[in-house]
């Protein structure tokens, strides 16, 4: 998918999304701050394309996707249509100008390392055996594949799709933490808390 047209779905998904809880309860303002966080990434991506940062603008859309799509699995959110729509990765990533491989050689490398150490750093919060355990070990295993993802696209040489399933994965984990499924352990930098 173009990076210019995963920009453009994340902002219509994220536009479109409901809370289904009022917002003022402890689930609405935990709905509320998935779906702001997906808004944030999207402006963000929004912005780093318009200055020609295809790097970050990747990272980002991806990055909110993974909070867009933890909102609606976690039912904190409804997607648009009471049906999950195209994701962006129904196909590759855009090829993104040689000018910019070392900035993306570098940025991939760095989310690596930044999903593996963040999936290290945290533990499941809920009680054992509760609906809350059973989910955040859905968002552990997400997120875990979406890393052996990047890797194994890192082995092929396709740095787009490495970054974007790095950035997916992280933000799953990231909205797992924010929500209260994990507890961080260590490297609290790591996540928006």
């Amino acid at each position: 998918m173009k990076i210019d047209a995963c920009g453009v779905l994340l902002a219509a998904l994220v536009a479109e999304t409901t809370i289904p809880v009022p917002v003022k309860t402890a689930l609405g303002k935990t709905a509320t701050a998935v779906i702001s966080m997906a808004h944030a990434y999207t402006d963000d991506g929004t912005t780093f394309f318009r200055d020609g940062d295809l790097v970050n603008a990747l990272a980002a859309y991806w990055y909110g996707f993974g909070w867009l799509h933890f909102g609606w699995a976690s039912g904190l959110a409804i997607p648009p249509h009471d049906s999950i729509p195209s994701c962006p990765f129904e196909g590759n990533c855009e090829n993104l100008p040689g000018t910019l491989v070392p900035q993306l050689e570098e940025k991939t490398a760095r989310y690596a390392h930044l999903l593996d150490t963040a999936r290290a750093s945290v533990t499941s919060a809920p009680e054992r055996a509760t609906p809350g355990e059973d989910f955040a070990g859905r968002v552990l295993v997400i997120a875990s594949c979406y890393a052996m993802r990047g890797h194994l696209c890192l082995k092929k040489g396709s740095y787009e799709d490495a970054l974007a399933s790095f950035s997916y994965g992280h933000g799953w984990l990231d909205a797992g933490v924010r929500a209260g499924f994990f507890k961080v352990t260590r490297n609290r930098e790591l996540f928006t808390i």
